[in-house]
């Protein structure tokens, strides 16, 4: 192997591309683990995103659970923000069209917040680490023997390895895609919203995640979420759009757990506005090689079926960072120690998987209120179900409780 493939060394160069979760966890790991090392190295974010004073809106819904918090303060050095928390997240009321049952699991209780304020924390936490940003967007790179070369709207940038942690931009991906062979996941996509009913009904609401398998085939799941002064409504799908949302939000189902707007007054400016976004369902091909790694959702490394990105986001970042340190920046580095780092995630997928298409299929033949019934009376349900919502536990875990025979004789009997 090439010696400059090694691990990254006195006045190292490294250039990461996204300045979201992924990105920043990344170069705070590098931050802090080259500390440790007795290294000085050279990190430089490209990020052409403001996220100080909200200047764009975030398609995820901003749900943070464990173990979030330990790796930000544990890995980054940085204390989690729990200034910013909207509200505290007790449990998840799980909806088909007739029934409902609710879950939770009182160790694991999340925060809710607005992931653009989350994202424009951990940016501040950057600039104080003194880690350069460059406010541009990456338009190319070049590879070469010893160095890649990363060209962006404002200057070009020399460093010996670059971190791909830029979520599901295409355009930077067609980059990748063109100079590296990479190929990014398979993706469904989403529709978000909030609502301001006032802060007399939000107070009133309550601390649970209204979520909902509807029946409509190209709606695989939905979730109404209370964040302080709003909710925050999504649904998720192989090609979901507007007009979907707005047959969702019409469901009696839905309709019923949202306050009447003839109570809560005139909308709020904000209120009712749809953004698109994407979120992967698959690993991505050729994710790392020499000098370069992908991290995220751009690598398709994240919890499947449900998501959880922020926490892998975070994950992957970090454990880039150490192969990056501690064994190299070869393809071969990356593929024996980030991708068996990663492994708790990539052995998950294929569960995760089966549990989509256990859920779509259940949906198709109506079999998804029978499932609900039998969970009020079984505890192994009730546990598949608070993990497959919440995305706590492996979907291995998950499939396992929901298929034990005990489980299994519950669904029967709720059927006849």
């Amino acid at each position: 192997m090439n010696a400059s493939l090694g691990p990254l060394g006195e006045s190292g160069r490294v250039v990461i591309i996204g300045g979201g979760p992924g990105g920043v966890a990344c170069a705070l790991a590098l931050h802090e683990l080259s500390k440790k090392m007795g290294r000085e190295i050279n990190i430089i974010i490209i990020e052409g995103k403001q996220f100080l004073n909200e200047h764009h809106y975030n398609q995820c819904v901003g749900i943070l659970s464990p173990p979030l918090p330990a790796l930000l303060e544990d890995h980054l050095g940085i204390p989690f923000p729990h200034h910013l928390s909207r509200s505290e997240i007790k449990g998840y009321i799980l909806h088909t069209s007739k029934e409902q049952v609710f879950v939770a699991d009182e160790e694991e209780t999340s925060i809710a917040l607005r992931r653009v304020h989350f994202d424009a924390y951990m940016f501040e936490m950057v600039k104080q680490k003194g880690i350069r940003v460059i406010p541009a967007r990456a338009v190319d790179l070049d590879f070469h023997a010893d160095s890649v070369v990363v060209y962006t709207e404002n200057v070009p940038v020399e460093c010996d390895l670059v971190v791909g942690a830029f979520g599901m931009d295409e355009g930077t991906a067609s980059i990748f895609t063109r100079q590296t062979g990479y190929h990014p996941p398979k993706a469904l996509s989403s529709v978000v919203t909030k609502f301001h009913p006032g802060l007399e009904i939000m107070s009133d609401y309550g601390h649970h995640i209204h979520a909902f398998l509807p029946e409509h085939p190209r709606i695989e799941f939905g979730g109404v979420s209370p964040k302080g002064d709003h909710l925050t409504i999504n649904i998720a799908g192989r090609r979901v759009d507007s007009a979907l949302m707005q047959a969702f939000l019409r469901s009696p189902t839905v309709s019923s757990v949202l306050p009447d707007l003839s109570i809560a007054g005139q909308l709020d400016p904000r209120d009712m506005l749809f953004f698109k976004g994407r979120f992967p369902c698959s690993l991505a091909k050729r994710y790392y090689g020499d000098r370069y790694v992908i991290i995220g959702d751009a690598a398709g490394l994240v919890r499947a079926f449900k998501g959880k990105g922020v926490t892998s986001a975070v994950q992957t970042g970090i454990r880039a960072a150490e192969t990056i340190l501690q064994r190299g920046c070869s393809r071969q580095a990356f593929h024996h120690h980030y991708r068996k780092a990663n492994h708790d995630l990539i052995q998950d997928m294929p569960y995760g998987r089966v549990m989509r298409f256990m859920t779509i299929l259940m949906s198709r033949y109506r079999l998804l209120d029978p499932g609900i019934r039998a969970a009020k009376k079984n505890a192994r349900l009730q546990a598949a179900l608070f993990g497959a919502i919440s995305a706590h536990a492996p979907y291995r875990q998950v499939l396992s409780q929901a298929l034990h025979p005990s489980a299994i004789l519950e669904v029967l009997k709720a059927l006849f």
